[in-house]
């Protein structure tokens, strides 16, 4: 029985143990307000919270692409191997400007067309013309005069059907002139592939002896790099934020250049990868500093007016798990940590919409050494 009273003792001696030394490392966490001085309060700065009005701005990542209203892929439009190349990526064409020679039937079979439909047309609207006038001799009947003209019109039906395929082909307009001319045109079986619009080669997709199918095998890109497209990358949280027409800085990295633009296109689709939506943003490249597929920083400054609680920057701190936290005044006077919800930075200012309220008094100058107080 003796034993067992001492064991009974010892065990109620050792629970009580455990309770004391768990008391004694809560209080040793528990971290206690601070309470200043008269002449350490003046080393420090108040700020007032009160509801406040703001424009957010919204930050992204985005990424460069050609403005595709500027820039296009040039298609083969003759069939035939690719015979020399006349530029180089890099090179500045202006629209109509000759990239590349094509040895091709597709051309020449496309002149001689011309050519005979042109001299079709010709007779058959002189003998048209030459009916016109015997018929009112009576020296054709009118059934022949009017088949005349009907073979005249369709004639220059054809002749136009065949210029056009010319023009399609890009052919040189002095050589349609030297056809409509009767001047004997050289290289008939060298064909053209043109620039149809003016800007820069940024792609070549072809080399010499190449063979092309016409209206299928990309030739080149060009494209017009003085207006480019950053596709911005929009969370969820931030969509509501963001409008057309809301102006943006987009950020290269390079010598802190920023470049304003203007978001003009969101998208309706959401990217199953990132789960974000893409706002466009057309910025002017004038200097070429954009590239296609660079990824840039970008600002987005909403036009719509938001509420919400601000304070200054230099209030927040972190405790030891990186948590933002304030310093706010009690009723007592002394200062306590309050913990609080970050939202849009707005210039130098935090939006807190979780932690405090209007009237709150925190330190926005001399945090670091009230911390440094409650933590001695």
């Amino acid at each position: 029985m003796l034993i067992a009273v001492m064991l009974s003792s010892a065990g109620c001696s050792s629970r009580n143990d455990n309770k004391t030394d768990s008391s004694a490392q809560t209080a040793a966490t528990t971290v206690s307000n601070v309470t200043l001085t008269a002449d350490q309060r003046q080393h420090i700065q108040l700020y007032t919270v009160a509801a406040s009005q703001f424009h957010q701005t919204v930050q992204a990542i985005g990424a460069v692409d050609f403005d595709n209203d500027q820039a296009t892929s040039v298609l083969a439009p003759i069939s035939g191997p690719v015979s020399r190349l006349l530029v180089s990526p890099g090179d500045k064409v202006k629209k109509g400007d000759p990239l590349a020679v094509v040895d091709s039937p597709d051309f020449a079979v496309a002149i001689s067309t011309y050519s005979k439909a042109l001299v079709t047309a010709t007779n058959s609207r002189r003998l048209a013309d030459a009916d016109k006038d015997l018929v009112q001799h009576n020296g054709v009947s009118q059934r022949e005069y009017e088949q005349a003209q009907t073979d005249a019109a369709s004639a220059e039906a054809d002749r136009d059907a065949a210029l056009q395929a010319l023009v399609s082909l890009n052919v040189d307009p002095r050589t349609i002139k030297d056809i409509q001319a009767g001047r004997p045109v050289s290289h008939v079986v060298e064909g053209m592939i043109r620039s149809p619009i003016s800007g820069i080669v940024v792609e070549k997709l072809i080399t010499p002896g190449l063979l092309l199918q016409a209206g299928t095998t990309p030739c080149f890109t060009v494209a017009d790099l003085s207006r480019v497209w950053v596709m911005a990358q929009i969370s969820g949280a931030d969509l509501a934020s963001v409008s057309v027409g809301d102006t943006a800085d987009v950020e290269t990295g390079i010598a802190g250049n920023k470049i304003s633009g203007t978001v003009d296109n969101i998208s309706a689709l959401v990217d199953p990868d990132t789960r974000a939506v893409v706002a466009r943003v057309v910025v002017a490249n004038p200097k070429g500093l954009l590239k296609k597929q660079m990824y840039v920083r970008v600002q987005i400054h909403s036009g719509q007016p938001s509420s919400g609680t601000l304070i200054p920057v230099s209030a927040i701190l972190r405790d030891d798990e990186n948590l933002p936290f304030v310093y706010a005044v009690q009723p007592d006077g002394s200062f306590a940590r309050q913990h609080v919800t970050l939202g849009h930075r707005v210039g130098d200012q935090y939006d807190i919409p979780d932690g405090l309220k209007a009237g709150d008094q925190v330190v926005v100058n001399g945090g670091l050494f009230i911390q440094f107080m409650q933590n001695q």
